[in-house]
């Protein structure tokens, strides 16, 4: 990740966050095909997978519209590759829960009192997928 921590050694959990990381991050995350409350709620503590999956994630309010199992868990892992997610650890190992990172909780505070992300433009969306197919690294 490029973050440098940023301050005296009070406030470690304080990173600063290059441009473009932050522009890559962001767009990840206005391109998804979630809404706000998702990640306000995954601030809270961790959200299973079958929860942001099919109806039950329509009407909790945390996608646009009903997702696959697939589709949800693709881009979640693009979200955890673009630095906005990590997913949850337990004794037994890796779970099928999703938490916020630093940098995901940094994007997500501004649209606490918001239902959807900003409007995002074409050549974003196409450059968003891009990446994500490519997988281009950070």
């Amino acid at each position: 990740m490029n973050a440098q921590p940023a301050g005296s050694a009070a406030s470690l959990d304080a990173f600063r966050y290059s441009p473009r990381t932050l522009r890559r991050a962001g767009r990840s995350l206005h391109c998804s095909p979630f809404r706000p409350a998702l990640f306000l709620a995954m601030d809270q503590g961790s959200i299973p997978l079958m929860s942001i999956v099919g109806p039950g994630g329509l009407e909790r309010g945390y996608s646009l519209h009903p997702l696959s199992e697939l589709g949800t868990e693709s881009y979640l892992l693009w979200l955890i590759q673009t630095g906005v997610l990590r997913r949850e650890v337990d004794g037994q190992g890796i779970t099928d829960s999703f938490r916020l990172t630093p940098l995901g909780r940094h994007l997500v505070e501004k649209y606490s009192h918001h239902s959807k992300f900003p409007q995002v433009r074409p050549w974003e969306r196409f450059y968003n997928a891009w990446q994500r197919w490519a997988r281009l690294p950070i």
